[in-house]
């Protein structure tokens, strides 16, 4: 018996829906008690966030209590209706040692500290080595313009990581 896939999705099963979706679109797994059945989608609900990945992009679930939109499961970049949001986590209102921005619903600290933008993503690597089959992390970091005056310690974090896919090829003896 052949099974018909649904729009957009590259292959699938009767009990699981889509498997794989075709380049470009987004898998979300739908959860029903025990079972998961996946679906194709051009971007992510409400409440995911985008992965892209070298085999397939998926949607995964923000892991934030009333987060709207995340950047990653840990990092809200949109609280729900009526709430704060203050270095990526939502509050019913904005944490000591803050104050919501004009208009907003978005929480600033009072002592300031000014960071420049985001560089580049630095290489895929595990254990220093950019070869080999393996999941590992790549990060990329941002310059302080102007510390806090009371506390440098008050400044968000100058380094942000990520999991990340090592590319696929087999390491040499330097291990590059």
């Amino acid at each position: 018996m052949t099974v018909v896939c649904s729009n957009g999705c590259e292959s699938c099963s009767e009990i699981n829906g889509c498997l794989k979706c075709l380049p470009k679109l987004f898998i979300l797994l739908e959860r029903n008690d025990i079972r998961q059945k996946g679906i194709c989608l051009a971007s992510c609900p409400v409440g995911y966030f985008d992965l892209r990945q070298p085999d397939m992009n998926k949607c995964i679930k923000c892991k934030i209590d009333n987060c709207e939109a995340c950047f990653s499961k840990t990092f809200c970049t949109k609280c729900k209706e009526g709430l704060y949001l203050y270095k990526g986590k939502c509050y019913s209102s904005c944490p000591e040692g803050s104050t919501a921005l004009n208009g907003t619903a978005e929480c600033n600290s009072v002592v300031q500290c000014e960071l420049g933008e985001w560089g580049s993503w630095g290489p895929c690597t595990k254990r220093g080595k950019q070869c080999g089959f393996k999941l590992g992390t790549q990060n990329r970091t941002r310059e302080v313009l102007q510390p806090a005056l009371s506390d440098p310690a008050l400044c968000p974090s100058e380094t942000e990581n990520r999991k990340c896919t090592v590319q696929k090829k087999p390491c040499t003896k330097r291990g590059r």
